[in-house]
């Protein structure tokens, strides 16, 4: 397949385009980058937050090296495995709160940070048990995750990102120098820088825009006494993956939290790809769709019991990359081997991620926030392609209305049972939940279903 240079896809490479291997890896380099903070900090917070101090380094580690394997498979698909398409494989940040409430169950009866990792791997490991099986139904599934409900979680995964990013641009978290000046001149620096080049006709420029920001925001702060180089020399040369090596444990009140975040992280993953499809100039409709859906979730599937097994917490297909293939205008899947490989490297060598990770907070936070809201838009085009009628947007309303509400106002579920709390205490959650409720509810229009029945099977 030839790239397409048509102003909606605006391809320099196509999903079957071969690069050579210095774009290739460019390409890759920019993904890591984009994804590296999104996959450490999951572990960073659970392992804070359990009092995981001691096991953070190989934690970190292990989430860099699965991610890999993950993005491998994806992009080769070996039997059937995988969307055959850029889907890198990054920890969720959806299985936080079910992930947390399992560890501080098996802290309050006294257990050791083993047993709570026991715990939260086993009920993990048997939790994508779920996303395998419902991957062999994304057929039947589509009746009822709808472009309408793909289009909506889509975009509600953006506008989330879009906090993260906007918060790292700021310096970070709880960050003593929180929105001042010096910050945010760095962030709106790099994203200048990255808007500027990939306004570019030159296909090298492009590709090498993020990149090129975050060098640049990096020298800036450090110029500036943002950046101060860390020594390392006390990390381990090499992490040595250990299958279950804390042990394996198992809860039903711990599981059923675990298994429900694993169907929403399922209509997650189908609106990613969805997404992916679409700039990919892939069909979004029809049976080689549905094969590289199933496909898909069956990867993440596969994935989050591969990270359940090497301890690491439980992956998702990252809509942010959707991001850099849109800025980049590279879609080939021979990018993502190049990724998977970037990424085990960096999981093996915890000296090269800790030399990475110390890109300062406000620099990439500026590469970020354009890529998060290209997530966001991409959810709007697919929404724009769902027939919106009355009952469309009566549920992009209510659903929009809920999961934005609850997540301005997290306070709001806190009189609720724990259980309650850790399903709908994100916009994600919330919001994709009262979509597909909804959809499921609200009888369709008369004038909607003869569209449907009259348009021909696989139209795009």
């Amino acid at each position: 397949m030839q790239p397409d240079a048509s102003p909606e896809s605006d391809l320099i490479y196509g999903l079957n385009d071969r690069p050579k291997p210095a774009p290739a890896l460019l390409a890759a380099l920019q993904h890591v980058l984009a994804s590296f903070v999104g996959i450490i900090t999951p572990p960073l917070v659970i392992g804070s937050a359990l009092g995981l101090g001691a096991y953070l380094p190989y934690l970190i580690s292990m989430a860099l090296l699965v991610s890999g394997v993950g993005t491998f498979i994806q992009a080769r698909r070996p039997f059937g495995i995988g969307a055959g398409m850029i889907c890198l494989q990054g920890t969720s940040f959806a299985f936080l709160g079910a992930v947390l409430s399992a560890g501080f169950m098996v802290k309050q009866r006294g257990g050791s940070p083993e047993e709570i990792m026991a715990m939260i791997f086993g009920v993990c490991f048997f939790g994508a048990v779920v996303q395998i099986v419902l991957s062999r139904f994304i057929g039947q599934l589509q009746k009822v995750i709808t472009p309408l409900v793909t289009g909506i979680v889509i975009t509600l995964i953006g506008v989330s990102l879009i906090k993260v990013g906007v918060t790292d641009l700021g310096g970070g978290f709880n960050a003593p120098d929180f929105g001042e000046p010096v910050n945010l001149a760095l962030g709106g620096f790099v994203l200048l820088v990255i808007i500027l080049l990939n306004r570019s006709n030159t296909p090298w420029i492009r590709l090498s825009a993020i990149i090129i920001g975050l060098l640049l925001g990096s020298l800036a702060a450090w110029f500036s006494g943002k950046l101060v180089p860390q020594s390392i020399s006390s990390l381990p040369l090499i992490s040595v993956p250990v299958p279950f090596k804390f042990g394996f444990s198992f809860d039903w009140g711990a599981f059923l939290p675990v298994a429900l975040i694993y169907l929403i992280s399922t209509i997650e993953t189908v609106g990613d790809l969805t997404a992916n499809c679409m700039l990919s100039r892939q069909p979004i409709s029809g049976p080689s769709y549905i094969e590289r859906l199933k496909g898909g979730v069956l990867g993440d599937g596969v994935s989050c019991m591969l990270a359940a097994t090497f301890s690491a917490f439980p992956n998702t297909t990252f809509a942010q990359n959707n991001g850099v293939i849109q800025l980049t205008g590279v879609a080939s899947r021979y990018v993502g081997l190049y990724i998977g490989a970037v990424l085990i490297i960096l999981g093996l060598f915890p000296m090269i991620g800790a030399i990475v990770q110390q890109i300062p907070k406000p620099v990439l936070g500026g590469a970020t926030l354009v890529m998060f809201g290209s997530v966001a838009a991409a959810g709007v085009r697919i929404l724009s392609r769902a027939p919106l009628d009355r009952r469309s947007m009566l549920i992009i309303a209510t659903s929009f209305g809920v999961g934005l509400g609850i997540a301005a106002q997290p306070a709001l579920l806190h009189h609720m049972p724990k259980l309650v709390q850790n399903l709908f205490d994100s916009a994600i959650t919330s919001g994709g939940i009262t979509a597909l409720l909804m959809s499921l509810l609200l009888p369709k229009e008369k004038s909607t279903v003869a569209e449907e029945i009259s348009e021909p099977e696989g139209a795009k």
